[in-house]
């Protein structure tokens, strides 16, 4: 929860915890008639999520699952689904955000939370972003891999209006499609996005680790040193 602002009553107020709530459900999660279900693999993500929608089931499994790039490669991983029944509020979802719901495709509109676009973007991150640490290069690699392009697009513009550039989505061997954040902009988003998480609580522990750890690799800095700055220095968004 953030220390700073307390968690709102209206699920759809534009508000840095609504932001990267939304921002899971969007890139990991699904709306249906009955509610909303996201699908995390980081225990304590999935608590907060489900602290910020006020209550909703969290159910463990391990996974069999394809790597983001290359279907033929698998691994297993711990998975959580966060549940929240509200058909209410899926409905008032799918309206205001233009998220997917049945045989209505929506159109994914983020504009109503641009003022939080770091938390929104941190979400969405989480929920289908790839981050890892190029050898070759001693270099960041970050993107985004989703069914729907259009959703991508949607990131694409969101990464733009906070100033990254990225590449165009290409498709993917699962069928979907991907993108890479632009190789100059990869450690600037990485540290950005993660800026202030520490303070809001904001973020899956496990991706924020690896992907500051990326970033220090690259700089050549020592381990750790990125996650305690961005647990003091309280960035806004």
């Amino acid at each position: 929860m953030s220390a700073v602002e307390t968690t709102p009553d209206d699920m759809l107020a534009r508000h840095p915890e609504t932001a990267y709530f939304w921002g899971h459900v969007a890139g990991g999660g699904q709306v249906t008639d009955r509610g909303i279900e996201i699908e995390v693999v980081d225990e304590d993500a999935a608590r907060r999520l489900s602290a910020i929608a006020g209550g909703g089931t969290v159910d463990h499994r391990i996974a069999e699952r394809d790597f983001a790039h290359d279907t033929a490669v698998t691994r297993q991983a711990d998975e959580y689904t966060v549940q929240i029944i509200d058909p209410t509020l899926a409905a008032n979802a799918a309206a205001a955000l233009g998220l997917p719901v049945g045989s209505d495709s929506g159109g994914y509109r983020f504009d109503a939370l641009r003022d939080h676009r770091r938390e929104l973007l941190r979400g969405l991150l989480e929920a289908c972003g790839v981050v890892c640490f190029r050898e070759s290069s001693a270099a960041v690699g970050i993107s985004f891999v989703h069914d729907d392009s259009r959703l991508l697009k949607r990131i694409r513009t969101t990464l733009d209006a906070a100033g990254f550039d990225s590449e165009e989505p290409q498709p993917s061997s699962s069928g979907g499609h991907w993108f890479g954040v632009a190789d100059g902009d990869t450690t600037a988003f990485a540290e950005w996005v993660y800026e202030g998480a520490g303070d809001s609580g904001l973020f899956a522990t496990n991706r924020r680790r690896k992907t500051l750890r990326s970033v220090e690799r690259a700089a050549g800095l020592d381990v750790g040193s990125l996650i305690e700055a961005t647990d003091t220095d309280g960035g806004g968004s």
